[in-house]
């Protein structure tokens, strides 16, 4: 038989079953932290030869207008809801949102939200950049969210989910404290990356593809009630299993998806149910990354 592709090598392997225990603030089995994308998608971008940013013919006024919905209407309407019931957002934001409409960013900045990158546009991609290129995106975003929200952002999340190979060993060198670019666990993981500048850190928080409204709605073809029951099995399952060691649930939100008006009303709901429940920490991403980071600091002395 052919030998595969090696392992990359990007963390160890832990099994499920037997690991340290885990326990989040108030002895709470389950983390939970909500991503809102606040994204920025331009109307005629630059063509990548590897990907097309919109499935048919440039400029594409259907696929904007429809994604501008998030600015103008659904991000208030899903903001103000994960504010009801006492959820904090850790934002994944197209820098380029900070020019281009900063009513937006300033209202996550009133709300006490948290912000990482997600890249300058969702229609940039990072397949083939050099690392010339790959820094300056990343200074880029330092540079703009800071100045924008007061904040010096701590995570990533690739553009589109695009990455080259030493993207995860630039975020540990720029000092970033976790990425969500890694798909492979229910708990905070430390990442392996070259030892250079921030002392080569970088935890993997969970970030959900299956539970991210994007994969819901147009992969999965869910309804929202769908996929608001699906929100609540995700939660039942892991604040079950977390009492052993505690689990992290991301919720990844668009809200030109969630935010329309026929799906908002079953998404709260089971907002309201994870609120109400007893058993979740609401939290943001970085404060997940400190609390882990602080227990597995006390478990190696």
């Amino acid at each position: 038989m052919q030998e595969g592709a090696p392992d990359p090598g990007l963390y160890d392997y832990h099994a499920y079953k037997g690991r340290p225990k885990i326990e989040w603030p108030g002895g709470k089995p389950i983390a939970v932290w909500v991503a809102p994308n606040l994204e920025y998608y331009e109307i005629d971008p630059p063509i990548h030869p590897k990907r097309n940013p919109w499935p048919h013919p440039a400029p594409s006024v259907v696929g904007y207008s429809h994604r501008d919905h998030s600015n103008r209407v659904s991000h208030w309407r899903m903001a103000e809801v994960m504010t009801r019931h006492g959820f904090p957002g850790s934002v994944s934001l197209s820098v380029a949102l900070c020019q281009h409409h900063p009513e937006v960013v300033a209202d996550a900045v009133s709300r006490g939200w948290e912000f990482f990158s997600h890249g300058i546009y969702n229609t940039r991609y990072s397949y083939d950049m050099t690392e010339e290129q790959e820094r300056a995106i990343i200074e880029d975003s330092i540079a703009t969210v800071e100045a924008a929200t007061g904040q010096r952002i701590r995570g990533w999340l690739a553009p589109a989910l695009t990455h080259t190979p030493r993207t995860l060993d630039l975020l540990a060198e720029y000092g970033f404290d976790y990425t969500c670019d890694l798909y492979h666990d229910d708990q905070v993981q430390e990442v392996k990356v070259a030892p250079k500048g921030g002392g080569g850190k970088l935890a993997s928080i969970p970030y959900s593809l299956e539970v991210n409204d994007h994969y819901g709605f147009f992969v999965y073809n869910m309804s929202g009630r769908e996929y608001a029951e699906t929100l609540v099995k995700q939660y039942e399952r892991l604040a079950e299993e977390g009492a052993n060691s505690g689990t992290v649930m991301c919720i990844p939100l668009h809200a030109y998806l969630i935010g329309q008006p026929h799906r908002i009303g079953p998404f709260e709901e089971a907002l309201e149910h994870i609120a109400k429940d007893g058993r979740a920490w609401l939290a943001t991403a970085g404060e997940i990354v400190d609390a882990w980071r602080e227990q597995m600091g006390r478990a190696q002395k």
